[in-house]
């Protein structure tokens, strides 16, 4: 059977960068590592092409050489007739990563202990919760490591044995003509070790499914993007490998008064006519659960911000308080009555008479404008 595009197997473009086709691979790696999947030949078949697709399409020179041969590159003979790569030197360098060593030599890989996956939990809080901080208990599904076989997948007093088909290496070597290649082992799916009788609780996986319960603190002044990180939290190990960890990412929902800027707050306050005309005094609901005065000088006008110094949100893990900033909104009058529309006229007839002082910047800008027009 012919062999898959490397492109294809990966799910990537031709023009894919570096950061897709890495990414690509580990989406490929994790649904079928032979760790996750044991005993299906069909998906270890899938993990190895992946491999070898990626190993074949990270390094540029190999990329290229299969950009313009395809698999035709990696074949027998290829350096000579198509005299792209020198000497058998510089292919032994050229595919070193996919052939392994050249002309002999063997690598084992004898897995020991390996740390468990980290993993990520998003929660999202409100405003008010990131102002107080908040404790709260999660629920988080996890692959522990099976108590049973301690991450072995044996039954308990047995042992993982070694793979006769690859010697416990996890692989086997294929000669390819010219070329000696390495595969996964379809024995042990990569594992180097045949488990014979497997671990009841697990069945052989060496890790079981829980639902892991966590008390979470969240400081005082914790702001939108924060990771917490939890140590030994994530997925269990295997062979007695230590645990992952988890990775507690924050978000905070919108507020629907504040805006928030780093540890400042932002409130938009609409004032009546009066009010900003006059003078007066407003309060304002604060984050502590308190009111805060602010005091409204007479000819007030829309924009005007008002600094209130450490009634912002708390800086974390600090003592410190950023400010609140009050920006006020005049609201103009609708839907009066008879008098009010009276009293308004009767105002603005003596405004007229005096509108340089009532109105500077209404007046001084048409006064602007006539003098540009010349009238």
């Amino acid at each position: 059977m012919s062999k898959r595009d490397f492109y294809e197997v990966l799910g990537v473009d031709n023009g894919a960068d570096d950061k897709a086709l890495k990414g690509a691979y580990r989406k490929k790696a994790m649904q079928y590592h032979p760790d996750r999947n044991p005993d299906d030949e069909a998906s270890a078949e899938k993990f190895r092409e992946a491999s070898e697709a990626y190993d074949a399409l990270k390094d540029p020179q190999k990329r290229a050489a299969y950009d313009q041969y395809g698999h035709a590159a990696f074949e027998q003979g290829a350096g000579g007739a198509r005299g792209g790569f020198g000497g058998m030197g510089g292919m032994g360098d050229i595919f070193e990563d996919i052939f392994g060593d050249f002309m002999g030599g063997g690598r084992t890989r004898q897995r020991g202990p390996e740390r468990g996956s980290d993993l990520r939990y998003n929660m999202e809080i409100n405003l008010q919760e990131a102002f107080d901080g908040k404790k709260v208990e999660i629920e988080v599904p996890v692959a522990a490591t099976c108590d049973d076989c301690h991450g072995s997948g044996a039954e308990a007093g047995t042992e993982p044995e070694t793979c006769t088909t690859c010697a416990g290496h996890g692989k086997v070597r294929v000669q390819q003509g010219f070329f000696t290649m390495e595969r996964t082992c379809h024995a042990c799916s990569g594992r180097g070790e045949i488990i014979k009788t497997p671990c009841g609780s697990c069945r052989g996986e060496g890790k079981i499914d829980d639902i892991r319960h966590l008390d979470v603190t969240i400081p005082e002044g914790v702001e939108d993007g924060t990771r917490i990180r939890l140590t030994g939290e994530g997925e269990g190990g295997t062979k007695g490998g230590p645990n992952g960890d988890l990775y507690i990412f924050i978000s905070i929902a919108t507020h629907e008064f504040y805006q928030r800027e780093g540890a400042n707050l932002y409130c938009r306050v609409p004032i009546t006519f009066t009010e900003a005309t006059l003078g007066g005094e407003i309060e304002v609901p604060i984050l502590s659960g308190s009111l805060a005065k602010v005091k409204v000088p007479a000819g007030t006008q829309t924009g005007k911000q008002f600094r209130l110094k450490a009634k912002g949100m708390p800086v974390l893990r600090s003592k410190n308080c950023g400010d609140l900033y009050i920006l006020v909104s005049v609201e103009t009058p609708q839907n009066l009555n008879k008098r009010q529309r009276e009293l308004l006229r009767e105002f603005a007839d003596i405004s007229v008479e005096n509108a340089k002082n009532t109105n500077p910047e209404t007046f001084g800008f048409f006064a602007r404008m006539k003098d540009m027009i010349g009238k």
